[in-house]
């Protein structure tokens, strides 16, 4: 039996193509793949191809080329994939006002967090998201340094974090407020009392830098008053840093939660530097109106407050 080849596409009016295509765009930029597209929509590569070949002629534009064995979407392409979610985030948000129901979400939810964020909340926020709205996609992705960025392209809902930007583009909420404390061997000298300023100026401290792309809030309170720490170690992120203090007199001045799910044998005593960091939920005014996006944005801020902080 001869198999029909399919013809070859040649839309050129925007007005012939429906939400399935833009859809179908949307994935391959997520997948960076024709072929895992194609597995995620339960199609055949042959039918992903099509669509992709209908929209490069509305668009005149190759929308993904070949590199480094590699497919990326071109600039054009990435312009219209930010356009097609934000389409059909708002067109489901229009069919939730007459019937809200997340047991039927099936959107995807993009976080944008860093190893704080990860470590402390995201458990609770899938955990009660994957609850309420069992269909629901999350994915989590690095803030670096870059989050706000990533909610001007699209690509993230929302940005978790200790950021601070006063900007008209965007809209934020508090989810809470963090302090910090040192972390240090159970042996170190001032391991069972609280260190004056003083103490604090002689620890031997173990600085996370944050790849250079953040300074943390006791730094610029320590700096501000005219002291530099005696750091004879830096590194560019929490992880594994209760290791790096166990058995050593170096001190780790690292957010209260954080420190709380460290290795228990580890010593725990209040910092002198008085530096709040408040933790907040960063979203792009594009997405400020959709009704899913306030839902999913509202589940977020009930699941931190819920958690035993």
């Amino acid at each position: 039996m001869s198999r029909k080849k399919m013809a070859s596409p040649c839309v050129s009016d925007p007005y012939q193509l429906d939400f399935r295509t833009l859809h179908l765009l949307t994935v391959v930029h997520r997948e960076k793949s024709f072929s895992r597209a194609a597995e995620v929509l339960g199609l055949s590569q042959s039918v992903v191809s099509y669509g992709i070949e209908k929209l490069r002629h509305v668009f005149d534009d190759p929308l993904f080329v070949r590199e480094g064995g590699k497919t990326v979407p071109t600039e054009r392409c990435e312009a219209v994939a930010r356009y097609a979610n934000d389409l059909l985030a708002e067109f489901d948000a229009m069919k939730l006002q007459q019937a809200f129901d997340p047991s039927d979400i099936t959107a995807t939810l993009t976080i944008a967090c860093n190893y704080y964020e990860r470590s402390i909340l995201i458990p609770a926020i899938v955990a009660c998201l994957r609850q309420e709205a069992p269909r629901v996609q999350i994915e989590v992705i690095d803030a670096s340094g870059s989050g706000h960025r990533r909610l001007i392209d699209g690509e993230a809902d929302v940005l978790i974090g200790p950021y601070q930007r006063a900007d008209a583009a965007f809209f934020e909420k508090t989810l809470i407020r963090e302090h910090y404390v040192c972390l240090m061997d159970a042996r170190h000298p001032l391991a069972k009392r609280s260190p004056t300023l003083e103490d604090y100026l002689d620890f031997e401290h173990v600085i996370i830098t944050y790849g250079g792309l953040w300074i943390s809030p006791y730094v610029r309170k320590i700096e501000g008053m005219g002291y530099r720490l005696n750091a004879p170690l830096r590194v560019p992120s929490p992880a594994g840093i209760d290791r790096i203090v166990a058995g050593s007199n170096l001190v780790a001045t690292i957010p209260r939660r954080l420190a709380q799910i460290r290795d228990p044998s580890l010593a725990i005593v209040p910092c002198p530097v008085d530096a709040p960091l408040d933790v907040k939920m960063v979203w792009s005014v594009r997405k400020h109106h959709s009704l899913l996006m306030k839902w999913m944005r509202e589940r977020i801020a009930s699941a931190v407050a819920g958690l035993s902080l």
